[in-house]
């Protein structure tokens, strides 16, 4: 699959912790509510591994392709493989970039996280078909962070000619994803925001509300 930078207006990510309900249950709620991509992030105490995370990622995978939605896996480039995954999301402490494009192949989305204009610009060279840039805001969900650069490096970024699309992500709700948007990201990836929401449907049409109405300044800024 082809990424287009529509895929990323509200890029939800989740892993079995990070809800409270079946997240099954949290993913075809969230689809239907306007998710444009999901990425399968098994991480934290108490994750599942070996068959059971295999298990899991087939289970989400058939509800996202029934959205027609890219399905990306965070980290684990052999587990996307496996499973004919749509791409993979690596950090900076993962996988080299070109190792991993040379493993999924060229059909295959590959993401790769920034925090500064020399990793994007690294990351893009190397063959990245999107930045996941951040984090924008102080956030709970992951405790392996880097420190918070808040809208401003996406705009340093675009500033330096980087065309290619971006996803801000790191603690973003629905009262700050407009700076993120008006900052040059093509939108926004969630975690909580979604995952823990009362209504994981209505909080995902009301980000992708957000990130609409936005997209005629943004071409604007860069």
């Amino acid at each position: 699959m082809k990424l287009n930078p529509g895929h990323l207006e509200i890029y939800f990510i989740m892993g079995s912790v990070n809800c409270k309900k079946d997240l099954r249950h949290v993913l075809e709620e969230a689809l239907q509510g306007g998710v444009t991509m999901f990425q399968f992030r098994e991480k934290g105490a108490g994750c599942l591994q070996g068959e059971e995370k295999v298990k899991l990622a087939k289970e989400l995978q058939f509800i996202c392709r029934s959205f027609e939605v890219p399905f990306i896996i965070n980290d684990d480039v052999e587990l996307a493989v496996q499973i004919n995954a749509d791409g993979v999301h690596i950090g900076q402490e993962d996988t080299t970039v070109s190792e991993v494009r040379a493993i999924i192949g060229a059909e295959r989305i590959l993401g790769v996280s920034a925090h500064d204009v020399e990793e994007a610009k690294s990351a893009v060279d190397a063959g990245a078909d999107y930045l996941g840039v951040g984090p924008m805001y102080p956030t709970k969900t992951k405790a392996d962070t880097r420190a918070v650069q808040g809208p401003n490096v996406i705009r340093a970024i675009r500033h330096e000619g980087i065309s290619i699309p971006i996803v801000g992500i790191g603690g973003i709700n629905e009262s700050n994803a407009a700076e993120v948007v008006m900052a040059g990201a093509d939108g926004i990836a969630v975690i909580s925001a979604i995952s823990l929401a009362d209504d994981p449907k209505a909080s995902t049409q009301r980000l992708r509300k957000t990130v609409r109405t936005l997209e005629g300044f943004r071409c604007k800024t860069y």
